[in-house]
């Protein structure tokens, strides 16, 4: 006879909780999901679109929280430059929304299927303009985010210790809710571009990455070739139109990675295709960043509002000291050279480069001490990938890399501790007093947070 969920004396006993995943429409079913008394499996952790290179948002023993049910923008404050909204908005909704009203996000970012939320909890960057800050976490002012007990904490730039603690806190301390933060009048900025070989690009690195610009880049290691997209305020700059800017996107976040993934299914012998994807890849780069696009504002380059990440896009980031880039671009160039010689692997698609500003708004910020140059590594070929990833973070150890925990794929536990030091131990124990049972730490997280 089946049991129905009763004993033999009658009471009820509830039935073990299962693995899962919970979109909760609004305030209310949030904090249901996270109350202790909720039949969910623990660890719960939050997500938006998924676009993490990293487990840091999965929990297949756990409860999955899906944000994206949280989805409204609540007030755009034109007159004190503000915006208001909830955790599942994506940033392309919200780039679109603040267009209507002349206002823009403060920063340039390309993963606008990105959720706010998720854009705020870890890092989400951009090349900022000389001191302009380079992460979107910068920009909060005040956050409401539901707790591992189930109840709503506010926290705003009053508590500057604690808003520095819960930007960029990876859904630790709490699942955030609804944001307010600085937005802008939409301003256009003037965008020149530039080729170079890596040792010319090397040259100028130190220069450019102290100077009052923004630095984005595209680097073909096995060409020895590097795009610049170098980009500065001027009063005289003109008008931005969107459409170029919407042609480059499409040229390097949709054109390349589908041809590539293509070319891998019909052309088996590597040389021939690895021939054809360079010449394809500076043909992409040559046009759409030098012919193109002239100037821009962060409306019309953040890129097309996609709902999801690319496909077949593997990728991992590190983060290297400003003041050593000319070094270690020279060196990566020949570490992925090496490494193809070596293994017979190659990433397909140019790594992506921007130099980000320093930034101890965050008490987890990767450029809390000096900026950095973020250099993204991305392929769409699979296989091989997981060992030339454990090998570019032997490297990028060597030369002073700083991790992601959402971005870096490989990374050690122990040389994360090493580089966060002093503020990681801080956030382990505001963490340990929001939610000392553990129930938002996956797996994953808990390697480098227990």
């Amino acid at each position: 006879m089946k049991s129905h969920g009763f004993r033999d004396t009658g009471t009820f006993t509830r039935s073990p909780a299962r693995p899962g995943v919970t979109t909760p429409s609004n305030l209310a079913r949030l904090m249901r999901c996270l109350d202790g008394n909720a039949n969910l499996a623990i660890p719960l952790r939050p997500k938006g679109a998924g676009s993490s290179a990293t487990d840091c948002n999965k929990t297949e023993s756990g409860t999955t929280v899906n944000m994206t049910g949280l989805d409204r923008i609540t007030h755009i404050d034109t007159y004190n430059h503000t915006v208001t909204a909830e955790a599942g908005v994506r940033l392309g909704a919200l780039v679109a929304a603040l267009a209507e009203e002349g206002m823009e996000l403060i920063g340039n970012f390309d993963q606008t299927e990105r959720t706010l939320g998720g854009a705020l909890a870890a890092p989400c960057m951009g090349p900022g303009i000389g001191d302009q800050a380079s992460m979107l976490s910068t920009q909060v002012i005040k956050m409401k985010a539901v707790l591992a007990n189930g109840k709503v904490m506010t926290i705003s730039d009053t508590q500057r210790h604690l808003l520095s603690a819960f930007r960029l806190s990876y859904g630790m301390l709490g699942v955030i809710f609804e944001v307010t933060m600085k937005v802008r009048p939409i301003t256009t900025f003037a965008a020149s571009h530039r080729s170079m070989d890596i040792d010319t690009f090397a040259q100028v690195s130190d220069r450019l990455a102290s100077g009052n610009v923004g630095l984005k880049f595209y680097l073909m290691p096995y060409r020895n070739h590097v795009y610049l997209d170098l980009r500065h305020y001027d009063a005289s700059n003109g008008n931005a139109y969107t459409t170029p800017w919407k042609i480059k996107d499409w040229g390097e976040s949709t054109v390349l990675p589908n041809v590539f993934k293509s070319l891998g299914r019909v052309l088996p012998i590597p040389s021939v295709r690895y021939k054809l994807i360079d010449s394809i890849s500076a043909t992409t780069h040559g046009l759409v960043n030098s012919k193109l696009v002239g100037n821009g504002n962060n409306v019309a380059a953040g890129g097309r509002h996609r709902r999801r990440k690319p496909q077949n896009l593997l990728y991992s980031t590190w983060c290297f000291p400003a003041s050593d880039f000319s070094v270690v671009v020279k060196a990566y160039a020949r570490f992925c050279r090496e490494s193809f010689a070596r293994t017979a692997y190659r990433c397909d698609l140019p790594a992506a480069g921007y130099r980000v500003a320093q930034d101890n708004s965050a008490l987890l910020s990767p450029s809390f001490d000096e900026p950095l140059i973020a250099l993204q590594t991305l392929s769409t070929q699979k296989k091989g990938w997981d060992d030339f990833v454990l090998d570019l973070s032997d490297f990028a150890e060597n030369w002073g890399g700083i991790p992601l925990f959402n971005q870096t794929v490989a990374s050690r536990p122990a040389y994360i501790a090493q580089t966060y030091g002093g503020r990681m131990e801080f956030f382990k124990k505001i963490r340990q007093q929001l939610d000392p049972d553990g129930r938002l730490l996956n797996p994953y997280l808990a390697r480098f947070f227990k």
